[in-house]
């Protein structure tokens, strides 16, 4: 039995790597078409035949890199327009970057058309190899048979069928963690097995026999599971242990993010200081009303700042005092200058200027409003372990999560990024922020209505019982 999972395990993974490797060199095709049909000829001192090669792999590995930051060889999880999407952004950055290194390589600046038609090449090819592939991946593997298996947080099949996974996953059966743990032979007939929402030690028990049967195992975190994620592994008393404590990076880490939000938040405020000035004289234009507006907000330790924003409402929207959240792209406040600059995120600009004053750094969790974070705590109390770290300008959250992400799951993602500080990660949340900024779906907040929402889910639902009982 276990021998027959491992090698339909490789069965699957060794073509779909095939098929991605084919993808990273068709893509380099029309690259390499520019390259020795145009770009190599506007050299002084021509590259010997190594030199050539050499081009041709960096293009490769630029790209591959780029596509895995933006998920665009996720063949079973994708939609072939989210896969096209995501390798033509990679693809525009790799041409962008490998085209800034043939203007050093000659003297002055080549023309961009033959960079130009090969973009139009690849993005042509991109879409051939998506939809074929697509077509290719669930043909060739019929969807796994799913079990979902939960505690207090529920719908994880809505989920599924949500975000088109149904060809993925073939969901069988949904249980309540004591019926699994009842008759555990069930889980001996799948192949997956997502965990939502599961306590620990249920948790544990069926996570055990899954892995024993090479069964694959999804499990949806809660809170503890994602702060003993950034546990450091030690040796003490000739025992394995795990130390887990407040976020605390080390002194060069603090360094050289803050050299980094410096020389990006420069950088990108004098790039898109004509953006901000056409933006500033179509507000002041619309209605006469000041051009920014301040709004305090929390950030490291629940320290309030104001942060600046160009004013997408109208004027005295908030006049009342009372703190609400926008109810999305029907809300009467917004002008209709506000509407084109949220939809491009260009509402979100001077932030750049708290980030060089200090109050925020490029990634890092959202800043939320003090009024507002007192109504999550009392549904959350653990929200307040967001603010660990210093508010960012953008954030896993956002990179990762959709517009209708609930508050909790967003809680996660912020607290999965404080229990690993790393520049790479950081890196990767500002690529994958490139992503987001055309994405109509991505998420910067949440819709007016959700905390209220929140007080009838399970968890809230168990939470409050507990209390009751206590």
């Amino acid at each position: 039995m276990k021998e027959q999972s491992r090698t339909k395990m490789l069965a699957h993974d060794i073509p779909l790597r095939a098929v991605k490797l084919l993808n990273v060199i068709l893509m380099t095709i029309p690259f390499a078409w520019c390259w020795y049909g145009y770009y190599v000829g506007q050299m002084e001192n021509s590259f010997y035949k190594k030199g050539n090669l050499l081009m041709l792999v960096l293009f490769m590995l630029v790209y591959f890199m780029f596509a895995r930051v933006y998920s665009a060889f996720l063949v079973s999880v994708n939609r072939i327009s989210e896969m096209v999407y995501s390798q033509v952004l990679a693809v525009l950055i790799t041409d962008g970057i490998t085209y800034l290194v043939i203007v050093l390589l000659v003297k002055g600046f080549p023309s961009v058309i033959p960079g130009l038609l090969a973009i139009a090449g690849q993005t042509a090819i991109s879409f051939v190899w998506c939809t074929l592939a697509h077509l290719w991946y669930f043909r060739t593997f019929p969807p796994q048979k799913t079990m979902i298996v939960y505690d207090v947080r529920e719908g994880m099949e809505k989920l599924i069928s949500q975000y088109d996974m149904q060809k993925k996953f073939k969901v069988e059966e949904v249980l309540q963690v004591e019926e699994c743990l009842n008759d555990m032979k069930k889980l001996d007939e799948m192949e997956t097995v997502f965990l939502s929402g599961i306590h620990s030690r249920e948790r544990n028990i069926i996570l055990k026999y899954c892995i024993d049967r090479h069964v694959r195992v999804y499990v949806i975190p809660r809170v503890g599971d994602v702060l003993m994620s950034g546990a450091k592994q030690i040796h003490m008393f000739h025992l394995p242990m795990l130390r887990i404590g407040r976020y605390d990076p080390q002194p060069e880490y603090l360094f050289l993010k803050r050299l980094a939000d410096i020389v990006f938040a420069g950088a990108a405020a004098i790039i898109l200081s004509p953006i901000m000035l056409i933006t500033a004289i179509a507000i002041k234009a619309y209605d006469g009303g000041p051009v920014f507006y301040s709004q305090t907000r929390l950030t490291k330790n629940g320290r309030e700042f104001g942060v600046l924003k160009f004013r997408s409402m109208k004027v005295n929207a908030e006049k009342d005092g009372v703190a609400r959240l926008s109810s999305g792209e029907n809300d009467p406040r917004i002008t209709p200058v506000g509407r084109v600059i949220r939809k491009c995120r260009i509402d979100e600009l001077p932030q750049l200027f708290n980030i060089l004053k200090g109050d925020m750094t490029i990634v890092g969790p959202r800043p939320e409003r003090p009024s507002i974070a007192a109504e999550y705590e009392k549904v959350m109390p653990e929200f307040r372990l967001r603010l660990q770290a210093k508010a960012g300008l953008t954030g896993y959250a956002q990179v990762y999560g959709k517009y209708n992400t609930t508050p909790y799951d967003k809680l996660l993602m912020d607290l999965t990024y404080i229990s690993r500080p790393s520049l790479l990660e950081d890196m990767m949340i500002m690529f994958a922020t490139v992503k987001i900024l055309f994405m109509p779906e991505s998420t910067e907040g949440v819709e007016e209505g959700q905390i209220t929402a929140m007080q009838d889910t399970p968890a809230a639902r168990a939470d409050k019982e507990k209390k009751d009982e206590q």
